[in-house]
């Protein structure tokens, strides 16, 4: 006679709705981003500028071949859209993978992946679409500018500055009295 062990539920109970404050902060993010792209591409031609604070910000229309900031934008390969939109897939499980892991009171980090899948997802559908990044936002101070980002850039950015926040934050443990 063999005894067979009870299955362990591993799951979330709402698995589901677990997952849903992940999905409205990243189509959030991609809506928002998609919407400023679209009405950049509508009204600044390519490679435009337009002043918006003298000696501090532009709104520019640039394109972006490589990641976030301008990185790898000098690679002119055959598998740079490919290779980059697997990065993105796999940065994308990682996230999900995380969000997973999430406690339901842990609502900065799951808000910061949100953000981070948002945004990754906005870049990716340019990256198909077009076969690189539309940018438009253009800091500077004086002759000094940071690369062209969008809003998917910012919202990886700030997504991961959370993220780093929420894992590196000291929680207050109750200590057990003995």
């Amino acid at each position: 006679m063999t005894m067979e062990k009870p299955a362990i539920d591993h799951s979330i109970p709402g698995r589901s709705k677990h997952f849903m404050g992940l999905f409205r902060v990243a189509l959030a993010v991609l809506a928002l981003d998609l919407a400023t792209k679209a009405w950049v591409l509508r009204t600044l031609p390519l490679y435009t500028q337009k002043e918006i604070i003298p000696g501090f910000f532009n709104l520019v229309h640039v394109r972006n071949t490589g990641v976030a900031f301008s990185f790898f934008a000098g690679t002119d390969s055959p598998w740079r859209v490919p290779v980059l939109a697997g990065l993105t897939l796999a940065a994308l499980g990682v996230v999900f993978f995380l969000y997973r892991e999430c406690r339901p009171e842990e609502k900065i980090k799951r808000f910061a992946l949100g953000l981070i899948a948002g945004g990754a997802s906005g870049n990716l559908v340019d990256r198909l679409r077009f076969g690189n990044v539309v940018d438009f936002l253009d800091f500077y101070i004086g002759p000094y500018h940071w690369p062209a980002f969008n809003v998917a850039d910012t919202a990886v950015t700030l997504g991961a500055v959370l993220l780093a926040w929420s894992l590196f934050r000291t929680e207050k443990v109750p200590t057990p009295r003995l």
